[in-house]
């Protein structure tokens, strides 16, 4: 009998944090972005994450983690 998504949530959460972090990671690369200017290259993605990461040493502002994380849930959820 296949487990349900709650199942599997249930079960992923009870994993070390490294475990989830791949399991997310793995997750994320088998789901195809809904827009086309999200699909990028390998190269822009890290060139994007290179940009952040120079303004975030800059001192830029940032978003907390719950403020982030509630945008990508709305993101997720078509709001």
């Amino acid at each position: 009998m296949a487990m349900s998504t709650d199942q599997v949530l249930k079960k992923a959460l009870q994993l070390p944090e490294s475990e989830r972090a791949r399991l997310v990671t793995e997750l994320l690369a088998t789901l195809e972005p809904e827009l086309p200017a999200d699909r990028r290259s390998e190269r822009e993605w890290i060139a994007e994450v290179e940009r952040r990461a120079r303004a975030a040493l800059d001192g830029a502002p940032a978003l907390s983690w719950a403020e982030a994380r509630a945008r990508a849930q709305d993101r997720l959820a078509g709001k």
